[in-house]
């Protein structure tokens, strides 16, 4: 990984992993198998995308955000994405504000469900980790998207079947990274995506 983190955005996430391990004693926000270690499989795992953001793009939505990966670390290390946070479980929306408000961040935080957002908006970079197939990551994106619009997914080892899965319905530019966090873990960047006719 090649993102150079403040000394500043390093303190930011040590509020955040604080608030993290207290509310994850109320609600479930993370799998207990990754709570002890929590920097590697989440963290840094929502921060390798930094990597892949073209410097232009700064409308922000992550769909799905849960705990706030990738989106909201993204947000925290990045201030010139202006970033919108779906999320349709009100207590993780509650954890969300609260780490927003707490590490000084500025985020939309919108407590629905992504089938029910509506298309006013267009977003430069949409995000998702750990949510759905491809082809319905697509479908969900595809109406709050633009020509220039683009996506980032973390998948893990059935990525492969996603992608011949959503190219029945998709057409799209792909370009595959390894993730620097999971040995089978891969980035789906995607761009130019348009809907099969027929």
């Amino acid at each position: 990984m090649t993102q150079i983190v403040s000394r500043e955005t390093m303190d930011r996430f040590q509020i955040y992993k604080v608030l993290l391990l207290k509310w994850q004693k109320a609600i479930n926000l993370v799998s207990r198998e990754t709570i002890k270690d929590l920097e590697n499989r989440h963290f840094k795992d929502s921060l390798q995308l930094l990597d892949y953001i073209s410097e232009d793009l700064t409308s922000h939505l992550d769909l799905g955000s849960g705990a706030g990966f990738p989106g909201l670390v993204l947000a925290i290390a990045s201030s010139r994405l202006q970033t919108t946070l779906v999320e349709s479980d009100q207590r993780k929306c509650e954890f969300l504000k609260n780490v927003s408000r707490e590490t000084k961040t500025p985020v939309t935080i919108l407590n629905v469900r992504i089938e029910n957002l509506g298309n006013e908006s267009k977003y430069d970079l949409i995000t998702a980790r750990a949510l759905a197939p491809l082809i319905d990551l697509l479908k969900y994106s595809e109406p709050l998207s633009h020509d220039g619009t683009q996506f980032l997914f973390l998948k893990g080892r059935g990525f492969k079947e996603e992608i011949e899965d959503a190219e029945k319905k998709w057409k799209f530019d792909l370009e595959i990274f390894h993730s620097s966090t999971h040995s089978e873990g891969v980035i789906i960047q995607i761009k130019n995506l348009k809907k099969k006719e027929g």
